[in-house]
């Protein structure tokens, strides 16, 4: 996690103005507004089916809008683009990890792909904060689903980005990995960060709210 994400543009940091998505020809949700700084979290909340998922892969660029328009760092968003991207990370409900590698093998691979030097203490100790010392080296496929999103929220502490995209990081976690990513996500919004995150649970960081379905 970098000491700040200094660079100047982030104060215009993320935005969406009359944003709506549509499946299959019906409205999944519409007018969606809000603007986001440095340090800002969103939180999004709303039943099963009212849209957060959705709304995340929208932010993502996985899919694209069906009206409204999406900024980052006051220029709009086009689908693919590689300098939207590289500035945030997205963690899914699938966590995006190989079920054949282990837990640290999939963490160096994840540099690697970043270009990054997998740096084997940097890792452990990701993993270690996480309490996945003592599964660290078994294949993905044999943990639990709690663990394996340890090791996809363990990811975000070795390849900062300057915005989170979270869809219920809290799913399947004990209390103690719940800490650790509660504080996780304070140091990434202390350093500039900016997060948006979908989730049943509340969050012990104090941000913005967007409610869904009405």
């Amino acid at each position: 996690m970098p000491d700040r994400f200094d660079d100047p543009v982030i104060e215009s940091g993320l935005s969406a103005s009359g944003l709506g998505f549509s499946r299959a020809g019906r409205p999944v949700f519409s007018g969606i507004e809000f603007r986001l700084g440095p340090g800002e979290l969103l939180q999004v909340t709303g039943a099963n089916g009212s849209g957060k998922t959705s709304l995340l892969r929208v932010l993502s660029g996985l899919l694209p809008p069906a009206e409204g328009e999406l900024r980052w760092r006051d220029r709009p968003v086009r689908a693919g683009e590689s300098g939207y991207l590289q500035s945030l990370a997205y963690v899914g409900h699938t966590d995006g990890i190989d079920p054949d590698l282990s837990a640290i093998e999939n963490l160096q691979f994840a540099m690697r792909v970043a270009g990054e030097t997998p740096a084997a203490k940097r890792i452990e100790g990701a993993l270690t904060s996480f309490g996945m010392t003592p599964s660290m080296h078994a294949p993905v496929r044999t943990l639990s689903q709690g663990q394996r999103r340890r090791v996809a929220l363990a990811r975000l502490a070795l390849l900062p980005r300057a915005l989170w995209l979270l869809d219920e990081p809290l799913t399947s976690l004990d209390e103690r990995a719940g800490e650790c990513f509660h504080a996780q996500l304070d140091a990434h919004l202390r350093a500039g960060g900016i997060a948006v995150v979908a989730t049943h649970q509340p969050l012990s960081v104090d941000g913005r709210a967007l409610h869904l379905g009405g």
